[in-house]
């Protein structure tokens, strides 16, 4: 390792410690007048209380106390500057275009246009009465019929007013349609509001030789039942073959979680210029997480690609703000405990780190809770920062692979392949079984541009058919996002 400790970016007036730094220790010529613990923030510079801390070249908060050069900046003495709600004015940044990446995956066309990377059949329930039949069925044809089969349970679909009720349908809408899925089986019980009629006009016209309906309600035997549908399903799948598919027909989703002070050094930087090249190449990319865009939606604003996109951004930042007022919380109540055992000390760094998942390029276009994909390029997806909902909704937009990054470490898993990317040697040495690829190398010096590469063949890989370490661990849920009233 060449230095103990990074500056991000030249105006910074904190270096985050890359190694535990004891009290004496030397980093960047400047003495630690206390134990500094690797991710966390060592003064570079005398720090006046009041004063903005800089980080990334940007304000992450202002000090409480005054801090001394060489003294440990964490919690203690940096506080947010985020309280109140901002007035945002659209001030476009000068378009950086990235070298698009260049190569192709073996997925499976669909008819729509879409190409899946996967051909599975997933079952799933129009409400969580049922849960236990669609696991049961997954259990019990995995493999008969020659189709890898999965269930994806959820507590919803009755007793639900509204927007969350229309979510829940939306979502399920969104997963029988994916491309990663061959064909479904929609599972209902029959009295639920979600029922499969309901569900059907929510869905809309589909293939049934591919999206199968059983009311569990209807038929003395819903196994038997739900077997033979299956069946029929995956009689249409066999016929199914891998085929070229260009990089214009990949989506990615961004995700992050478990972040620590590394994730914006590494793996999220990292994830974004991966992301950069895939959307330079006609592809696409999904970036979710809006209460982690708190404190940095401004840098994202100004990168809209028209005033009306921006306008759709201000919306949307702004929505989850009235959507904590509503509910009596605060807006800025993040990080989490393990952010800032890692770390992090406000939402401002938090979120400053996490948006360098959606790389550099131009925002294209910007999408509700469980809305599709529209067009190429960097898109922006309403979702909450929690890791499941954001997975799903991600996966309901499109997404058929989710880059996960983390510097904790998260066995999770999405209904699509979910790639994680880990921000330190150590988590990558310590979790081998949930770390697909290591970003710590940036520490030491590898390329950006040589690592994106290296990842962006996994993806590759991945999208043509490798499995990665959620699938190899069934690790595959959803999650999703509710707000009002449960009757």
């Amino acid at each position: 390792m060449s230095a103990p400790a990074i500056r991000i970016h030249p105006s910074d007036d904190v270096a985050v410690a890359l190694i535990p730094i004891a009290p004496g220790g030397e980093a960047l010529g400047v003495t630690a007048r206390e134990a500094i613990p690797a991710g966390h923030k060592m003064a570079l510079r005398d720090i006046r209380k009041g004063q903005n801390v800089l980080k990334y070249g940007m304000p992450i908060g202002r000090a409480t106390r005054d801090i001394p050069r060489g003294a440990w900046v964490h919690t203690h003495n940096l506080m947010t500057n985020l309280d109140s709600a901002l007035e945002y004015e659209y001030h476009p940044s000068p378009r950086r275009e990235a070298a698009p990446f260049a190569g192709s995956f073996m997925g499976y066309a669909r008819a729509d246009g879409a190409a899946g990377i996967r051909n599975e059949l997933w079952i799933l329930p129009t409400v969580g009465c049922v849960n236990g039949v669609a696991e049961a069925l997954a259990r019990s044809t995995d493999g008969l019929f020659g189709v890898s089969v999965y269930a994806f349970p959820h507590p919803y679909g009755c007793s639900q007013l509204g927007e969350d009720h229309q979510n829940t349908q939306k979502i399920l809408a969104r997963l029988a349609r994916h491309p990663n899925a061959g064909g479904a089986l929609v599972l209902g019980l029959g009295c639920e509001n979600n029922h499969i009629q309901a569900f059907r006009e929510a869905l809309g016209p589909v293939d049934e030789t591919r999206v199968r309906f059983l009311n569990a309600q209807d038929v003395p035997d819903e196994i038997e039942a739900g077997m033979a549908l299956i069946r029929r399903i995956a009689e249409a799948m066999r016929r199914d073959v891998r085929t070229e598919q260009p990089l214009s027909k990949l989506t990615l989703g961004l995700k992050c979680g478990g972040s620590d002070g590394f994730s914006g050094v590494t793996a999220n930087p990292l994830a974004g210029a991966v992301a950069d090249g895939v959307c330079a190449a006609g592809g696409s990319a999904l970036l979710t997480e809006v209460p982690e865009m708190f404190g940095a939606e401004a840098m994202l604003m100004d990168r809209c690609k028209s005033e009306g996109v921006f306008r759709k951004t201000v919306d949307l930042v702004d929505g989850f703000k009235r959507y904590f007022e509503s509910n009596g919380q605060p807006v800025y109540e993040n990080p989490s405990p393990g952010n800032k055992a890692g770390g992090i000390t406000t939402l401002e760094e938090k979120s400053l780190g996490c948006i360098q998942k959606g790389g550099t390029g131009p925002v294209s276009d910007v999408l509700n809770y469980g809305e599709a994909r529209r067009r190429g390029g960097l898109t922006l997806v309403s979702g909450p920062g929690n890791d499941l909902v954001a997975a799903t909704a991600l996966a309901a937009a499109g997404a058929q692979l989710i880059l996960f990054t983390t510097g904790r470490g998260t066995p999770l898993g999405a209904p699509v392949p979910t790639l994680k990317i880990s921000s330190n040697a150590g988590l990558a040495g310590r979790k081998g079984n949930w770390i697909d690829f290591d970003a710590s190398p940036l520490l030491e010096g590898a390329s950006m541009g040589g690592m994106a590469r290296s990842l962006f063949q996994m993806i590759l890989d991945a999208a043509s058919g490798a499995p990665l370490k959620n699938e190899k661990n069934g690790e595959r849920q959803i999650a999703i996002f509710k707000s009002g009233v449960t009757l």
